[in-house]
């Protein structure tokens, strides 16, 4: 998958290199995919850090415009998250086949990277969902003014994951993409983007499973698609307050989409590469009328009103944090190997 103007590993199917992982023993590792098998325990160190990048992604998932894929590339895991997730939901594919091969791709996973992650993500979500639902409701014009600064510069994350140098790549191609959906984006959500304080389960469901796409490609926010559809605040809440019920939906409908649309995203990310991020491009501008500081309770756009100085000091702060974290990547990014890139 290609980075913020370099090029970073693709997301590979497991399949592919399961018979070799299946010879592979531990502490190896399997040379047609470049991916580590090593399953040794870390130091404790290790694991702690792993805890921390962990909790780190979590922070960038409750804030819209931040993307948790953005951190895992900047904290250098971003591959091995996404082949591991991949590792096993093949095994949870496998599981109607029998047991044994099953097991062995869930033996395959790096547990003692995933386990610490997960842990750390939990704990900041369940701490932080709260104080951000309160900023978000209490401060409405603030909080949209940071956000519309985050995103409007994550439209240029997509952009810069184009290979220009590509025969299939050009300005030709990808303007009238984007633009066709920056527009449907911008007329969809003069429809959504009105917070919905009692969404109905079902809708719940769509969104959390379409928002879960969004950990696979650095530079889009999944936070930010749920305030577009009205739906940060409650689900924010729905965390803060445990509402089992409505959280079990949700993890249900991420757990669909992570199944059916992330290995949809991914191939037209392989075969497609150009005209589907363009396409992200153009949703990112399109979904900019949700962020637009001053609106009515309806979600109507005003004139800007109170506050206009604070809303533009917030806009270039989440502008330049945004900003500095593509740099942060395109520097440090710990995921060095490189793919063939397609357009």
């Amino acid at each position: 998958m290609q980075g913020f103007g370099r090029k970073v590993p693709r997301v590979t199917d497991y399949s592919s290199h399961s018979a070799a992982s299946e010879q592979a023993p531990a502490g190896t590792a399997d040379s047609s995919s470049g991916v580590s098998f090593d399953k040794t325990k870390p130091s404790a160190l290790t694991i702690i850090l792993n805890a921390i990048r962990g909790g780190l992604i979590g922070l960038a998932e409750l804030v819209p415009g931040v993307s948790g894929g953005t951190i895992a590339l900047v904290t250098g895991v971003y591959e091995r998250v996404i082949y591991n997730a991949n590792v096993f939901l093949d095994g949870v594919k496998t599981l109607p086949k029998g047991r044994a091969k099953a097991g062995q791709r869930f033996r395959d996973v790096d547990w003692w990277l995933l386990i610490p992650m997960l842990i750390g993500m939990g704990l900041i979500v369940v701490l932080m969902a709260g104080p951000m639902k309160d900023f978000v409701t209490n401060q409405p014009v603030a909080a949209r003014a940071l956000f519309l600064g985050m995103v409007m510069v994550s439209i240029a994350v997509p952009l810069l994951m184009i290979d220009w140098k590509s025969s299939s790549a050009s300005w030709a191609k990808v303007l009238p993409v984007m633009g066709i959906f920056a527009v449907l984006t911008f007329w969809a959500t003069g429809f959504t983007s009105s917070t919905q304080r009692e969404p109905h389960l079902i809708i719940v469901f769509l969104a959390a499973a379409v928002a879960i796409c969004a950990l696979v490609l650095p530079g889009v926010s999944g936070s930010f698609f749920l305030l577009a559809v009205g739906l940060y605040e409650a689900t924010l809440g729905a965390v803060d307050e445990r509402n089992f019920t409505y959280l079990g939906v949700f993890a249900l409908g991420a757990l669909t989409g992570i199944v059916l649309f992330v290995r949809l995203l991914e191939k037209m990310l392989n075969e497609h590469r150009t005209v589907t991020l363009a396409a992200m491009a153009g949703l990112l501008l399109g979904s900019l009328r949700a962020l637009w500081p001053w609106q009515d309770d309806a979600a109507g756009l005003l004139a800007p009103g109170e506050n206009v100085g604070g809303a533009i000091v917030l806009f270039v702060l989440g502008a330049a944090i945004v900003a500095a974290m593509v740099i942060a990547e395109r520097r440090f990014g710990g995921d060095k190997t490189e793919a063939t890139a397609t357009s």
